[in-house]
């Protein structure tokens, strides 16, 4: 724990969810549960950890913690929220490019959350139509920062690289939509900073 590292992440359709068919693919761990907040530049949201996890009964056998790699996940997906909100949805892709000075500094066990906090510094390219962004990102456990990094996200659409995918670009961002409307059904108890929210329907900004 406490160890700082950068990482360049290469995209391919695998990443994306998309077979060798040309068929949609569900990613296999949203690492988002809920949200509390989310406007053009920031998101505040919960990834709940329960020992019902599959991948925990490897992570560790004996000491069950949620993995560093999906603890930074959760913050890309958040980031990627982020740009889906702010442009409408206008890309079917929202993919983590670069991570740097990644540092680790508590575990998330089972029964635990990790609340996630993710603020946009600065966008890439178009500012109406935006191929990226970078973020400063951080998940807490407890009010003790858990993880923190600074993100770099790369927003696309299939159809940039291949036409032949435009459809599947439709289908993503139509599941995306869907997504983000389940996750903001309902605020979570509290936020980082420590502010109390209600169990009610979230207000998009």
């Amino acid at each position: 724990m406490g160890k700082s590292i950068t990482r360049r992440f290469r995209m391919s359709r695998a990443t994306v969810g998309v077979n060798s068919l040309g068929h949609v693919g569900r990613v296999k761990f949203n690492l988002l549960d809920s949200l509390s907040f989310i406007d053009g530049s920031k998101i505040v949201a919960r990834k709940s950890v329960s020992l019902a996890e599959e991948y925990l009964a490897d992570h560790f056998p004996t000491f069950p913690v949620l993995p560093g790699v999906m603890m930074l996940e959760a913050l890309t997906q958040a980031a990627g929220w982020v740009l889906h909100h702010r442009c409408g949805f206008a890309r079917s892709m929202a993919v983590l490019k670069e991570a740097k000075n990644v540092r680790y500094g508590q575990f998330v066990a089972p029964g635990q959350s990790l609340d996630v906090e993710v603020e946009l510094l600065k966008l890439l390219g178009d500012e109406t139509a935006p191929t990226g962004a970078t973020f400063k990102a951080a998940g807490y456990v407890g009010g003790q920062t858990a993880l923190s990094a600074r993100l770099e996200i790369a927003y696309f659409d299939l159809a940039q690289k291949d036409p032949v995918l435009t459809s599947i670009d439709q289908k993503l961002k139509a599941h995306a939509r869907d997504r983000f409307a389940v996750l903001s059904a309902h605020r979570i108890e509290s936020d980082p900073s420590g502010t109390t929210t209600s169990n009610t329907p979230l207000t998009l900004s």
